[in-house]
């Protein structure tokens, strides 16, 4: 496919009144509650990732944000009103929840042909988006016949269609190539510096990493974290070191502590709760040559893991 042509019109900042608020969301499928008093605020101008592990209610939520389904209590607005109050909603706020959503014998072109005379987008339009997400070479050919990957940039271009100011996107890289990944990286920036309200979930900590400034994590339907990404990365970690040395056992021995834990991995120490310098004092005074003493950095897939620890719906059991 061709490489996408830029795609947003560069519209001015957003205002305050260009969010997602959620107050008191909930939301209970007979006496199991899927969303749970979630209350958080999705600004204008910065990309905000959704995290949570499987089952913790992130679909829910953005389905109850887009008034698809009812909440039991508690409100959420997407630009100062509920989205179904919006009298032309797709120039309100685009979204991806389920990248197949479309019937399978339809074109991406007719798919969004018929949304745009809906809500009174002109075919130039359609057009301009099909080029911008990659799909001219593929725009007549049937949904049935797309990959995962064209599918989700069908889904994208859906989103982006009424050129919104705020965009929600449930797992938007799942089937994409390293190309792809890159173009949506790039992407949720753009819009986000063009001062849109950017809402985007995903299980690629990587990635999340890299784009989202801020993060709102949810667990088992609760709100765990709405904070800065490093801020959330920074409440996590602890001091952990790597450590080579041609003594590691009496090393290990020295390094000692009530919240120090000391690892053997692939001929190296990972010692966790104290600082280097703290490592490299105890081994000089016992004259022990150090190859190797760096301190390793957290990452937001370990502070996730440990934050959502105790919220995990379904995990792995051992090997049988």
């Amino acid at each position: 496919m061709p490489p996408p042509a830029p795609l947003t019109r560069g519209r001015g900042p957003g205002t305050v009144e260009h969010m997602i608020q959620v107050r008191g969301l909930t939301k209970r499928y007979g006496g199991k509650a899927a969303v749970d008093d979630l209350t958080f605020t999705v600004r204008p101008g910065v990309v905000t990732g959704f995290l949570g592990p499987n089952g913790a209610g992130k679909s829910t939520t953005m389905r109850l944000i887009l008034g698809l389904e009812g909440a039991t209590s508690g409100t959420a607005t997407v630009n100062g009103r509920p989205y179904r109050e919006h009298t032309a909603p797709l120039r309100e706020a685009g979204a991806l929840l389920e990248a197949r959503a479309v019937h399978p014998g339809r074109s991406a072109f007719h798919h969004l042909l018929a949304l745009a005379q809906t809500a009174g987008i002109g075919t130039e339009r359609v057009h301009e988006i099909i080029d911008a997400v990659g799909l001219r070479d593929v725009a007549r050919k049937p949904a049935k016949r797309f990959s995962l990957g064209m599918s989700q940039r069908l889904g994208i271009a859906t989103a982006l269609l009424g050129d919104p100011r705020t965009i929600i996107l449930d797992e938007p890289l799942n089937g994409l190539d390293t190309e792809g990944i890159r173009w949506v990286r790039q992407l949720l920036r753009d819009l986000a510096a063009e001062g849109r309200t950017v809402f985007v979930s995903s299980h690629l900590m990587s990635e999340m990493a890299l784009t989202a400034e801020r993060l709102v994590v949810i667990g088992r339907g609760k709100l765990i974290a709405d904070t800065g990404t490093a801020e959330f990365i920074a409440r996590a970690a602890r001091n952990v070191a790597r450590v080579r040395t041609s003594e590691p056992e009496r090393l290990a021995a020295l390094l000692t502590g009530p919240d120090v834990e000391v690892q053997s991995n692939d001929g190296a120490l990972s010692v966790a709760g104290l600082t280097t310098d703290q490592i490299g004092v105890i081994a000089a005074r016992a004259q022990i040559t150090l190859w190797e003493l760096a301190a390793e950095r957290a990452s937001l897939e370990d502070a996730f893991m440990d934050l959502t620890r105790d919220a995990v719906e379904y995990s792995a059991g051992g090997a049988r």
